[in-house]
């Protein structure tokens, strides 16, 4: 099959330097002029970078440090780095559209706890000591809680926790003492240490010490071993089993291609671990602290070590002889 220009410039919106694009034109006499063609920049630019991209209306802005430009023919920004409510606020007032909305503590003060349906996240400690709150709904459209978001919200009684969730981050709950009710329409496990849901990426959360419902049943804890990963999952999501201190083993599925940040950290009992050649991903500090873990195998397919994922493991010392390894991943 041929391609043709059309066809080419779907293909090089996903290039991640400029020297891809003039490679293109010199290699190619069809496809020369393809930058030309190009109404927004696919990537950021540079003083230089910006005179063969010449005929952009929209421009992008890729990151907080991008260089910005502007000249008469730009009619809207698009921002893809996360701004607050606030902020994209103002910029939506311009004309511009931002991608990654998050509600700070700052939104919350001036806006309110209803939680606009534009925002995908909610900040560093959003809800934080917010004494009032007694239960929220948090929106499908949320796919990220950061850390103490929820922080100390002491008359906190009930939470909903929608499907699109992919990330909770540390203490997102820690000393919400009233909580006793929760929701979540993926629920895959409970356990004394932590409740695991959503799909297709695992995520979890510390077991509250006062929870006793969740979607409207008695809780019934059990114990971590006999957590069967389903095959719905192909990713085991940030902070997941951390600090789950009685997981002995566990059979991570085929399905599972990436294995995120401090995954299994400070699982102190972990033996034995089998790592499907599915997984291409270890996040950084993946298995950091694992005091116990003898049996740990290795397959050709992982790509990506992160950095401090073996740190103080019990087999670290014959990990080391893998000189697939990086050493930055025993530090």
């Amino acid at each position: 099959m041929k391609l043709g220009y059309n066809e080419i410039m779907i293909v090089s919106k996903y290039f991640n330097d400029i020297k891809d694009f003039i490679n293109l034109e010199i290699g190619v006499k069809r496809f020369q002029g393809n930058m030309e063609r190009f109404h927004f920049n696919p990537i950021p630019l540079d003083k230089y970078s910006k005179k063969l991209f010449h005929n952009i209306e929209i421009f992008h802005i890729y990151n907080k440090k991008d260089k910005i430009y502007n000249n008469r023919r730009i009619i809207k920004k698009v921002i893809w780095y996360k701004v607050s409510y606030s902020t994209y606020l103002q910029e939506k007032e311009q004309g511009n559209e931002c991608k990654k909305i998050e509600y700070t503590e700052e939104d919350r003060k001036s806006y309110g706890n209803t939680i606009p349906s534009e925002v995908k996240s909610l900040g560093d400690y959003c809800f934080g000591y917010y004494n009032e709150l007694t239960t929220i709904d948090i929106p499908t459209t949320i796919n990220k809680l950061e850390g103490e978001c929820f922080i100390g919200c002491t008359s906190l009684k009930s939470i909903n926790i929608p499907t699109t969730i992919t990330k909770i981050r540390y203490d997102c709950f820690l000393g919400c003492q009233s909580l006793t009710s929760m929701n979540m329409d993926n629920l895959q496990f409970v356990s004394e240490e932590r409740i695991f849901m959503n799909e297709p990426v695992l995520i979890s959360i510390e077991t509250p010490n006062n929870l006793q419902i969740i979607n409207g049943k008695n809780i019934f804890k059990k114990d971590i071993n006999e957590f069967i990963i389903p095959s719905s999952i192909n990713k085991l999501g940030y902070r997941c089993f951390n600090g789950c201190l009685s997981l002995t083993t566990i059979n991570i599925p085929t399905t599972i291609n990436e294995i995120a940040y401090k995954c299994f950290n400070g699982c102190s009992s972990l033996k034995t671990i089998n790592i499907p050649t599915s997984v291409s991903k270890l996040g950084n500090d993946c298995f950091s602290f694992c005091s116990s873990l003898t049996t740990i195998n290795i397959p050709t397919t992982i790509t990506s070590f992160g950095n401090g994922c073996f740190y103080r493991c019990r087999c670290e010392k014959e990990l080391k002889k893998n000189e697939r390894i990086p050493i930055d991943c025993f530090k």
